[in-house]
């Protein structure tokens, strides 16, 4: 049963928000989790997922997926179904909006490259990347650091992936030891839907950008379950259809059988858990937003597909190798030199700034780029007249 608002009993309600780091009076006319998402749009960092790679770096292409249009998608399909199975459609989105602002520049390349130089100081994670940039990273407002989201939004950043165990990155831990998140439970529905339309999302688009670059055709991926049946579907209502027309026909079922499948079998495991509040949700045990095991075998042979075609593709893999000596390159010279940091950057270096604590924030810059802002950047400190500079052999003090 739902209440009169709409939201099941199980839904994080926004009456009963648990609240916020620093305490500040609530809107007389959006919901805590309007502002949250509101507060998500308006961040720098949302700003720059437009120019971050999803798959293809962005200069190679207008009509590829960004980070931002990514995240977009994610929160349009994680407000159908979390509509539909009466949760919270605004903190979902605020969520899906908000999953992705930790990434690097080059997307998981960038991620790789990064996390390995920063081992010695306490590694590198893009989830908790977007806690630290949510509330510490983005200083805009008055009275506080970061964007002061409530605890359920915080929550569902932190764990739409499930519970947080065993050796939690520093830049999560270092705030969670202000401000419990709970990191042993699940999260909300509402995160763990967000976590959903993530994955129907990507590989959905993944498929269609794939297609678009050229990676492998049509009939390939008719070969693929689901979407062998999507076009079959498609060719006998329209036979002869445009191929531009068909191939996007064939797609958006695909989309639909994932979320169809995604409500059918969370209304199913709703139903048997019975659960009467959020809390219920969070020590089930186990995800409640599912797709069905039937359906997420078929998912892991697209994916497997997609691994082998397009994630490890020649022309990708080239390009990843270009993009990751561009952040090998940026971050010993900002190590050796900070003088090279924005102003206000650098200014955070103090004389008792130690190793860690500079590593950190080298990291935190770099992490921040955009894709075309890097290679800028690599061209400039990189580039003419500077060849080997990366290699140790820079000038002392400059």
């Amino acid at each position: 049963m739902t209440d009169p608002s709409g939201l099941a009993p199980y839904a994080s309600d926004p009456a009963e928000v648990r609240g916020r780091l620093h305490g500040e009076r609530e809107s007389a006319f959006r919901s805590p989790f309007q502002r949250d998402r509101d507060r998500i749009i308006h961040s720098s960092a949302f700003r720059r997922l437009q120019h971050k790679t999803q798959v293809f770096v962005v200069h190679e292409g207008d009509y590829f997926r960004t980070r931002l249009t990514h995240s977009i998608e994610v929160a349009q399909v994680g407000r159908t179904i979390a509509g539909v199975l009466g949760l919270n459609q605004e903190l979902t989105e605020a969520v899906a909006l908000a999953h992705d602002l930790g990434h690097t520049p080059f997307g998981h390349t960038g991620e790789d490259a990064l996390s390995d130089l920063m081992a010695p100081y306490g590694g590198f994670d893009h989830n908790a990347q977007a806690i630290r940039i949510v509330t510490r990273l983005e200083q805009h407002y008055a009275g506080w650091d970061g964007l002061n989201l409530t605890w359920e939004a915080l929550e569902g950043i932190a764990k739409h992936n499930g519970p947080v165990t065993g050796d939690i990155p520093w830049a999560l831990a270092e705030y969670v030891a202000r401000h419990d998140l709970e990191l042993h439970t699940h999260a909300s529905a509402e995160a763990q839907v967000a976590a959903l339309a993530d994955d129907i999302a990507y590989n959905n688009h993944d498929l269609h950008d794939g297609l678009r670059a050229g990676l492998f055709s049509d009939e390939e991926i008719a070969a693929l379950p689901i979407v062998g049946e999507c076009y079959g579907e498609v060719d006998a209502l329209h036979p002869g259809l445009d191929p531009t027309r068909r191939r996007h026909e064939a797609l958006r079922r695909v989309f639909g059988v994932m979320v169809e499948d995604v409500i059918a079998e969370s209304r199913r495991r709703l139903a048997a858990l019975g659960p009467e509040s959020v809390n219920d949700i969070r020590a089930a045990g186990a995800p409640v937003i599912r797709f069905s095991e039937g359906l997420w075998r078929e998912l892991k042979e697209i994916r497997a597909f997609l691994f082998a075609r397009m994630y490890r593709a020649p022309s990708v893999v080239e390009m990843r190798a270009r993009v990751t000596s561009v952040v090998r390159d940026l971050f010993p010279i900002y190590m050796q030199d900070p003088a090279l940091l924005p102003e206000g950057w650098r200014g955070q270096i103090g004389p008792g700034c130690g190793e860690v604590a500079r590593a950190r924030l080298v990291s935190d810059y770099i992490a921040g780029m955009t894709d075309r802002f890097a290679l800028q950047e690599h061209a400039r400190l990189i580039g003419q007249g500077r060849q080997g500079e990366a290699e140790g052999d820079r000038p002392a003090g400059r």
